[in-house]
């Protein structure tokens, strides 16, 4: 299901580029907008020119976010770039402004649900979470400095009318991604299990999150459990649900929000 929700995403950004932004000279966020650009003033195909310029970034989520997020991430990648190839870069309508507000709109319902669900659309998405996770910026303000780059690049390279459109585009899609994908909020997830350990090990390698672990025991059992907590992102909470039910169906998993965090937030 999240896989299928991921390569739908990956379509609606396709069609975002392809018939709002494209035709328009109008560029992206991340590595899809500088894929577009590449694309615009050389003979390259872009969806080729996407994937190429993801493939380092791809090895880097694996070696820092999980297998989980780079699978899909890789997924979002792949589809992203042929459904670029495939369809059509047709206006829908000659207004540049229009064209503006839907293309970054549309853009980021695209780009909102592959998040929500577990991956990313590549590139700087996946440096701006690691990011997140090594300093507590948010992913959004660092995309955003990140993507001013991009709308420099358009400036120098077209005219800065085209930027300015870029950067409204870039904005609204950021917009649209936080009403979607609320990465930055916090929660506690509070997990009691008979296989505390196997999951210890399994979340210290594929999450980037401490963890405090304390004994206890069934209250009709007394049966011995651990219970693991753990912060994280609304992002991780399907990863962490995933690994704990790979290793334990029976474990109960409590989640509530967390309202502040004081001290380290990310994994030594």
């Amino acid at each position: 299901m999240k896989n299928v929700v991921v390569v739908v995403g990956s379509l609606i950004v396709a069609f975002a580029f392809n018939f709002f932004l494209v035709p328009h000279g109008i560029l992206s966020s991340g590595l899809s907008g500088i894929a577009i650009l590449i694309g615009l003033i050389t003979p390259f195909d872009i969806g080729l020119m996407n994937l190429l310029l993801n493939i380092p970034l791809l090895i880097l989520g694996y070696v820092k976010l999980g297998k989980l997020i780079t699978y899909n991430t890789l997924i979002c990648v792949v589809s992203l770039s042929i459904f670029l190839y495939v369809l059509p870069a047709i206006a829908v309508t000659d207004n540049i402004l229009l064209s503006t507000i839907f293309g970054g709109v549309i853009g980021g319902m695209g780009v909102g649900l592959i998040l929500k669900y577990s991956g990313t659309s590549g590139g700087l998405d996946i440096i701006a979470i690691i990011l997140s996770r090594t300093t507590n910026v948010s992913v959004g303000l660092l995309l955003t400095g990140m993507n001013g780059v991009i709308v420099l690049i358009a400036g120098a390279a077209f005219n800065w009318e085209i930027a300015l459109y870029t950067l409204l585009s870039i904005y609204l899609t950021g917009k649209m991604i936080d009403s979607i994908h609320t990465d930055h909020i916090k929660l506690t997830m509070q997990i009691v299990t008979s296989k505390g350990e196997a999951i210890r090990e399994e979340l210290l390698k594929s999450v980037y999150r401490g963890i405090t672990i304390t004994e206890g025991y069934g209250g009709y059992t007394r049966e011995k459990k651990h219970i693991l907590m753990t912060v994280v992102t609304r992002y991780e909470v399907l990863q962490v649900k995933k690994i704990v039910r790979d290793i334990d169906k029976e474990a109960f998993i409590n989640i509530f929000e967390t309202v502040e965090v004081d001290g380290s937030f990310a994994k030594n």
